[in-house]
């Protein structure tokens, strides 16, 4: 997931905003890990990781977001993002402030 922050007049595009399995995958890239990987060889590599998953930059441990994963191996690394996707939707959902507060933070002000 990743929203665009309002621009602010100037003519440069502004940076997105990566949270969820977007910024997962962002660490992915950078990260010393090879698939297929066991739950426990990503949680060695990234587990220590603040994960944001919110557009206001509120953050998690992937440490944390990996104990929602039943699957113990993952094969590729869309297989662990896809695995991923719920948990964070969940805990994304479960720590909002609301139907309100989503629009907000879509609005430019």
């Amino acid at each position: 997931m990743g929203v665009r922050p309002p621009s602010s007049g100037d003519d440069e595009e502004p940076d997105s905003i990566e949270f969820g399995i977007a910024a997962v995958d962002a660490r992915l890239k950078d990260a010393d890990l090879r698939f297929p990987a066991t739950k426990d060889d990503v949680n060695a590599a990234l587990g220590h990781e603040r994960i944001p998953y919110d557009v206001h930059g509120n953050d998690v441990a992937l440490s944390e977001m990996l104990e929602r994963v039943p699957a113990q191996q993952f094969d590729s690394r869309q297989e662990l993002l896809n695995a991923l996707h719920e948990p964070f939707e969940e805990y994304r959902r479960n720590r909002s402030g609301g139907v309100v507060a989503q629009v907000r933070s879509l609005l430019p002000f």
